[in-house]
């Protein structure tokens, strides 16, 4: 399961290697459209990529919320603990346990909320509709303008990646009564860097 401790990096990664990898094709699409090349150019016109920015957006609202996750799992977001630093060790542990759980309680309602509303935007027709079941008043939702995809799928992206922050608040809760240690972000530090070892330095004698 060392997998799921890495999940929202190796989501996100995927999400910008797309994103980026869209972004050139659009961008050399359209330099290359207003060249003069002939039976190419015609070609490269009949290619509509309209769709391409609104691909993209829907990738980095995707983004946004497992980087929300990655940041709890990290201690990236911002808190402001001047006034608990100040307290005794008991208080101190009373009142991360108290944030914690607020956190867990948060984004658990959020997670609920958001699910509620991609079952009733059109997934619950789609679901039902495949199981054969009767739809009843469930309408089969609206898409999105360019690709005209359902947008319960964009959509997914709040109950998922809250229901993913929430579990990293448990993770870091569980973590804290252990130990007693939370995630802590250096911001100076970047990934891989320490662990390259400095070339030797040879000294030459004259």
């Amino acid at each position: 399961m060392k997998w799921l401790d890495h999940l929202e990096e190796i989501f996100i990664t995927a999400l910008i290697g797309v994103a980026t990898l869209i972004i050139f094709i659009a961008v050399v699409h359209r330099y290359a459209s207003g060249l003069p090349l002939g039976a190419f150019q015609d070609f490269l016109l009949s290619i509509h990529m309209s769709w391409a920015q609104e691909l993209c957006i829907i990738l980095f609202v995707w983004m946004a919320k497992f980087g929300a996750a990655y940041g709890v799992r990290q201690g990236i977001h911002v808190g402001v603990d001047v006034l608990v630093n100040r307290l005794n060790a008991d208080n101190r542990r009373r009142m991360t346990t108290v944030a914690l759980s607020a956190g867990i309680l948060f984004t658990g309602i959020v997670a609920i909320l958001g699910a509620r509303m991609v079952w009733e935007n059109g997934l619950a027709y789609v679901a039902l509709n495949a199981l054969g079941m009767d739809t009843g008043s469930h309408y089969e939702g609206p898409t999105t303008p360019d690709l005209e995809w359902p947008t319960w799928i964009v959509y997914m992206a709040v109950p998922l990646g809250s229901s993913l922050m929430s579990f990293r608040f448990m993770q870091v809760l569980a973590n804290f009564w252990r130990t007693g240690d939370l995630p802590h972000h250096d911001h100076g530090h970047v990934e891989g860097l320490d662990e390259v070892e400095p070339f030797p330095i040879v000294e030459h004698k004259p």
